[in-house]
């Protein structure tokens, strides 16, 4: 049976009992419970990092759709809720590092996990290269940027130095253990509130120059087709930013409590997440002096500018500084999450390696798995260096992989349902549940249809219009031929698929 204690404001499940839920799911502890309830969701909070993502599509999402483009963190955000609470009670049953593979395998079997893994740590891989590299721009307009010219774009090899080089620093912070990426999180959590709330708050008050009508006028956007593809066009304003919480789940096994704890952080991280963006892409909006050429596509990089118009030389330095604090926070919790999830992948035997990805340092954290998924970031890298039209072909697909690994999960979920599955941890959505699952696995499906459209500009070639869908299945088809073919995890032992039978353990265990 699970123990608990009573800490004065609420009962919790103590830390021995924490490690008894994980050996009656199998596995022994081997990690530090350095991560409480605010650090874990300020891990999932700087990984969807609003600020990255309102200032890295702001300006797609204004000349493709016009100011409307808003609207999309509205849909998504509530989409990625449903998704969020699915996953909220699959966690609080499986509190297992290594989320999204563990989730699978539990809810479906290996195979199945196998496949889903594969694909969400391609796609994170590349989110982790193309995070860095746009920090880039960031640094060299902090270096380099005057009071005339405030965004400076980096050089071919100043972003190749740049990019390795926050590579390299987050990779150190994270190798000096748990706590380190514990504290960095909430630091990262602190800049971008400050960043994203403050300063949004102070464009809307003191610095708008457009009226809020300005949200329903297209101001010519769509190029006179109708404006419906417009705006479908400009979904990714939403798309692009609501992922990441999943990676509260994937330091289960450094959280206490974890069953209350990470179903909780993982929907704060939408609904805090998703509120500061709105925020900050609304404050941008208003604050920007010649609307018109953005939207015209003739002012590609508007947010230096609107920073420089308000907030002068010295505040567009600060919030420079804090940028890059959430692009390096940002950048540490995407490595966390997939090494995490490769290590939990090694220890089930299911992964090239597995012994040597299994290990486990002094400091408690799975040195060689992190070590290990920074060598294709860094390859890809000095790739794009030689080969710059290469980055828009290898970061297409990235998005609609992180969402068809989430869809499978919600998909496994809903599957178990059907076959009698009544979720066992102590967080659940009750009669709600099945509701939610039906709702979630809609709106993942409408979701990747979105993202795999070809792009609306015909004058491209064949190839680059439908990029997104042709890496993402050249991906998959890679990672299904392997499954058949080496058959990874033949001799796996870990259980799976004993998502009924857990539930009705842990439940007799609570009576």
């Amino acid at each position: 049976m699970l123990e608990t204690r009573d800490t004065g404001n609420s009962r919790e499940v103590a830390p021995h009992g924490d490690d008894e839920h994980l050996r009656a799911l199998g596995y022994e502890p081997k990690f530090e419970r350095k991560m409480n309830l605010w650090a874990n969701f300020a891990l999932g909070f700087i990984y969807l990092s609003p600020m990255v993502g309102v200032v890295s599509i702001f300006a797609l999402g204004i000349s493709t759709a016009g100011p409307p483009a808003v609207f999309w963190i509205f849909i998504v955000g509530f989409g990625q809720l449903l998704v969020a609470l699915v996953f909220g009670e699959v966690v609080s049953q499986f509190p297992l590092a290594g989320g999204l593979y563990q989730w699978a395998r539990r809810l479906w079997n290996g195979q199945y996990a196998w496949l889903m893994s594969w694909v969400y740590i391609c796609a994170i891989t590349i989110g982790i290269t193309t995070t860095a590299m746009f920090s880039s721009d960031f640094i060299a307009s902090l270096l380099f940027g005057t009071a005339d010219e405030p965004s400076v774009s980096a050089t071919g090899l100043q972003k190749l130095i740049i990019t390795l080089s926050v590579l390299t620093v987050c990779l150190l912070f994270n190798l000096t253990g748990t706590k380190t990426l514990a504290r960095i999180s909430v630091v990262g959590l602190t800049a971008e509130l400050i960043g994203v709330v403050a300063i949004g708050l102070y464009l809307l008050i003191f610095q708008r120059k457009q009226p809020f009508s300005v949200f329903f006028d297209t101001m010519g956007a769509g190029g006179g087709q109708s404006y419906i593809y417009a705006f479908i066009g400009a979904s990714l304003v939403g798309l692009y930013m609501f992922y990441g919480f999943e990676a509260c789940g994937e330091v289960a096994e450094e959280t206490p409590n974890p069953a209350r704890a990470i179903p909780r952080a993982m929907a704060l991280t939408v609904l805090v997440g998703g509120g500061a963006a709105l925020l900050a892409f609304s404050g941008f909006v208003l604050a920007c002096p010649d609307l018109a050429a953005v939207v015209a596509g003739e002012d590609a990089n508007p947010i230096p500018t609107i920073l420089q118009g308000s907030l002068g030389t010295v505040g567009s330095k600060a919030f420079l500084v804090i940028a890059l604090t959430s692009f390096l926070a940002g950048v540490m919790g995407q490595q966390t999450a997939v090494s995490r999830l490769v290590y939990s992948f090694a220890r089930d035997d299911m992964f090239p390696g597995s012994h040597f990805f299994a290990r486990t340092s002094s400091s408690h954290i799975p040195v060689n798995a992190l070590l290990g998924i920074n060598v294709a970031p860094v390859l890809l890298t000095v790739f794009v260096y030689f080969f710059p039209d290469s980055l828009f072909r290898i970061a297409a697909f990235q998005v609609i992989a992180a969402y068809f690994a989430f869809q499978m999960v919600v998909l496994a979920a809903l599957r178990m349902r059907f076959k009698g599955w009544k979720p066992g941890g102590p967080w659940t959505l009750g009669k709600l549940g099945v509701a939610v699952n039906i709702a979630a696995l809609v709106y993942g499906i409408i979701a990747m249809i979105i993202l795999a459209r070809p792009s609306g500009d015909e004058s491209l070639p064949f190839v680059d219009r439908w990029i997104a869908l042709i890496g993402f299945s050249i991906i998959t088809v890679a990672g299904f031929l392997y499954l058949v073919i080496a058959k990874p995890g033949a001799d796996s032992t870990a259980p799976e698929g004993d998502a009924i039978e857990v539930a009705e353990r842990l439940r007799a265990g609570r009576a």
